[in-house]
C-alpha cells in the first residue's frame, strides 16, 4: 500500500524539516523525488540520504517566487522524466508580528514565498499535468492551521496560509476533469529547525521555557513531528487517496477541536 513506484515527485523546501522528511518517503515509497531547496547545499544533502537509503532522486536550486525559473524548470523535469506526477508545495517562511507590527516590506516578502510560490508552482504544474498524456496529477499543499484560526501574532503568515487553502479548493474543483487532485495538509505546531530558529531569534533567553508552551497548546502535550506530516502526504499522493480532492487534512494534536 501507498507506494509511489515510477512516480516522479517535486518537493519544494525539502532541504530540511517536513519537506525533507516527504521527500524521504516518497522515495521509499518507490518515487524519483526531485529535491528543490532555494539552498542549493540543503537540497544535495537530503539527496545524499535518499540516494544511501537507495532511492532516486536529484537535487534542484529553486525560488519558488522567481516565475520564469519556476516555468522553465517545470517544463525542463517534464522533459526529462516524460511526466509531472507530484507536486508537494512545502516551502514556506514566517513572520511575527500583528497587522501593526507587520511592514510592506513583511508583508510582501512572507506573501512571495508562502502564496506567491505556491501559486506558481501549482499553475506551471497544472500546464505540464494537463498537457501529458495521460493526463492528471498530484498537488500535495502544506497550508497551516494558522489559516484556519487566529494565532498571536502571525498576521502575514496566517493570511498565506488561507490562500494557500483557497488555491488548493480551486485547482481541486477546475481540474478534476483531467485528473487532477488537490488536497492540503493543516499542520498544528511542528518540531522542526524552522521551529528552532524562530526560538533562537526571538526566545533566546527563554527557549526552554517557549517550547514547553509550544507542546502545551496541542491537546496530546506535545509537537507534531516531521515524519508524522510526511505520512499524510504520502497517503494523498497514493492510489489509496483516489476519491480525497479538495480536502484539507488537520494534523495538529487536536488543537482546532478544542
Amino acid at each position: 500500500m501507498f507506494r509511489l513506484d515510477h512516480k516522479i515527485a517535486l518537493v519544494t523546501g525539502a532541504g530540511s524539516g517536513i519537506g525533507k522528511e516527504i521527500a524521504l518517503l516518497y522515495a521509499r515509497q518507490g518515487a524519483h523525488v526531485i529535491v528543490a531547496d532555494i539552498r542549493e547545499e540543503a537540497a544535495a544533502q537530503s539527496v545524499t540520504e535518499i540516494v544511501a537509503q537507495g532511492g532516486k532522486a536529484q537535487p534542484l536550486a529553486l525560488d519558488v517566487s522567481n516565475e520564469e525559473h519556476v516555468r522553465t524548470t517545470f517544463a525542463q523535469v517534464s522533459q526529462e522524466h516524460g511526466r509531472f506526477d507530484i507536486l508537494v508545495n512545502n516551502a514556506g517562511i514566517s513572520h511575527v508580528g500583528n497587522i501593526l507590527e507587520t511592514s510592506l516590506d513583511d508583508w510582501e516578502r512572507v506573501m512571495s514565498v508562502n502564496a506567491r510560490g505556491v501559486f506558481l508552482c501549482s499553475k506551471y504544474a497544472v500546464t505540464q499535468m494537463v498537457a501529458q498524456n495521460p493526463q492528471g496529477g498530484i498537488l500535495v499543499n502544506i497550508a497551516s492551521t494558522a489559516g484556519m484560526i487566529a494565532i498571536d501574532r502571525r498576521f502575514p503568515y496566517g493570511a498565506s496560509k488561507g490562500a494557500v487553502m483557497s488555491m488548493t479548493r480551486s485547482i481541486a474543483i477546475d481540474f478534476v476533469k483531467q485528473g487532477i487532485r488537490a488536497n492540503a495538509i493543516c499542520p498544528g505546531t511542528v518540531h522542526t529547525p524552522f521551529v528552532e530558529g524562530y526560538l533562537e531569534r526571538n526566545f533566546a533567553d527563554r527557549k526552554d521555557e517557549v517550547r514547553k508552551e509550544l507542546d502545551e497548546r496541542q491537546p496530546l502535550g506535545r509537537m507534531g513531528r516531521p515524519e508524522e506530516i510526511a505520512s499524510a502526504a504520502l497517503y494523498l499522493a497514493s492510489d489509496e487517496a483516489a476519491f480525497v480532492t479538495g480536502s484539507m487534512l488537520v494534523i495538529d494534536g487536536g488543537w482546532t477541536a478544542k
